[in-house]
């Protein structure tokens, strides 16, 4: 009986390594779209003889999708097994891409990024979930380190890869290089991928299903409209569907707490003080990340008049520094906890911000290359210990639900972060053209007011980060081989 145990184990171990890594893998690829077309709408606003308003729904149709989706994956993980949810991503995911690349119409590319987003707003939560499911708690601030580097880097390197490939290619060359990499992951998925959870045959509430698509569509429709209608570009007031999502997320939230077991999304997450802060703190810093990844693209093609190329690649040295560090900030979670590398990354962070709205036209490349990578430190040293102390604190039977709800705010925060940064910028730099100001100097000015408000919301954090706390227990199992055992 001993010697069977200590020859399988190795065994399981290999298997669920190898199953993780398949998934951290698939992740980064369908994660990497979130941000990809960013660089690329110049030139399909030319060839599909778009204004920039519609351009835009490329990437707020994907943000809608992964909204509306997103907050259903706790029930999905729920009720059916881990294969059948990561076949059904990779298949819409795979779908949607090659449906994008050879797009006739701009209608046709538009709904292919919504197929996409189905992929993408299921990868992540499933692979959270996995990871809570097969690694142990004193190993998980590593292996959650590794998912720091999708959900951290794959959206900052987004643009760079872009930049790249339409410097050489096509735009549909982005969809083509991606195919071959999402139909290797379904085939080894369907080769490797087993379940790790035991569905439980729970019903869905349609109600709660339609309240969540008006909550968080209407607030990241919104929210991801606010820039464009400072400027005059939206033909609906974006705060008419804010207001609408806002009182949906009302009745959305009593809902869940009157339904309790049998709610879409189980908000009993946040009676876990540990998970409600960091969770909170994560929101904090995917504000910060959107909101930079989109003005400094616009400060160094506008104010520093760099090509869309170099723009990519000045942003480029940030996301490595980020992914390099992102399992080293793993393997100190798991020997120091979470708050010797949360407080010095959310002050890291505060002064990077700080440093960013000191920008001006004569600051120089290198100049923008340090700080950019001095705030992806300080990001780096937040997102593993803030996901792992949040989910870590979670009871077992809450780990798809608190994966979903964290996947959720981010997607909420990147696009409140994304409204405010450019809302404050283009307010600031249309008030500076009436006086006369230049389009470089008034867009100068538009990014150091966004990147002060940034500032202060990171002041903010820093003090929160203080509160932050390790796990006080842990309720974890570990499944191997259908064999369920205590994580400690």
């Amino acid at each position: 009986m001993t010697t069977t145990a200590a020859t399988s184990a190795p065994s399981s171990n290999d298997r669920s390594g190898r199953l993780i890594a398949l998934l951290v893998g698939s992740a980064f690829v369908v994660i990497l779209n979130e941000t990809i077309m960013s660089v690329a709408l110049p030139e399909l606003m030319r060839e599909f003889d778009v204004p920039a308003t519609t351009a835009q729904w490329l990437t707020t149709v994907f943000l809608l999708t992964m909204a509306v989706v997103i907050p259903i994956t706790g029930f999905l993980l729920t009720r059916y097994p881990l294969r059948r949810v990561f076949m059904a991503a990779m298949i819409s995911f795979t779908a949607g891409t090659l449906l994008a690349a050879v797009a006739p119409t701009f209608a046709v590319l538009v709904a292919a990024r919504a197929v996409q987003a189905v992929g993408t707003a299921l990868m992540m939560p499933l692979l959270i979930t996995t990871i809570l499911n097969l690694v142990p708690a004193e190993r998980r601030g590593r292996m959650m380190g590794t998912v720091s580097i999708v959900i951290s880097v794959a959206p900052a390197v987004g643009p760079t890869i872009s930049g790249l490939i339409l410097d050489q290619l096509d735009w549909r060359w982005m969809f083509w290089l991606v195919l071959p990499i999402a139909l290797l992951s379904l085939g080894l998925g369907a080769a490797w991928v087993r379940n790790v959870t035991e569905p439980v045959d729970v019903p869905i509430d349609v109600l709660s299903v339609v309240l969540s698509a008006l909550a968080f569509g209407g607030l990241i429709y919104g929210l991801s409209s606010i820039g464009a209608a400072a400027a005059g570009e939206t033909p609906v007031d974006p705060w008419i569907p804010v207001a609408v999502g806002a009182v949906a997320l009302v009745v959305f939230v009593l809902r869940q707490l009157s339904l309790q077991d049998r709610a879409l999304l189980d908000l009993r997450t946040f009676a876990h003080r540990t998970f409600t802060i960091a969770a909170g703190l994560v929101a904090v810093s995917m504000m910060a990340l959107f909101g930079t990844l989109i003005l400094l693209p616009i400060y160094l093609q506008t104010v520093l008049g760099l090509s869309t190329l170099k723009t990519g690649l000045v942003l480029l040295p940030g996301g490595v520094v980020m992914g390099l560090l992102a399992p080293i900030v793993g393997r100190l979670f798991d020997q120091y906890g979470p708050r010797p590398l949360v407080a010095p990354g959310a002050a890291v962070t505060s002064v990077a911000l700080w440093s960013m709205s000191m920008f001006d036209t004569s600051t120089t490349q290198g100049t923008v290359i340090a700080v950019h990578v001095l705030m992806s430190i300080g990001l780096a040293l937040m997102f593993t210990p803030l996901m792992t102390s949040a989910l870590g604190s979670l009871p077992h039977h809450l780990y798809s639900h608190g994966s979903a709800t964290v996947s959720t705010l981010q997607q909420v925060a990147g696009a409140a972060g994304t409204a405010l940064f450019v809302t404050v910028m283009t307010r600031r730099s249309v008030s500076d053209l009436e006086s006369g100001a230049t389009v470089v100097d008034a867009t100068a000015a538009g990014v150091h007011a966004a990147l002060f408000y940034g500032g202060l919301i990171s002041a903010v954090a820093v003090l929160v980060a203080l509160l932050v706390k390790g796990p006080k227990s842990e309720t974890s199992v570990v499944v191997t081989d259908g064999t369920q055992t205590p994580a400690r």
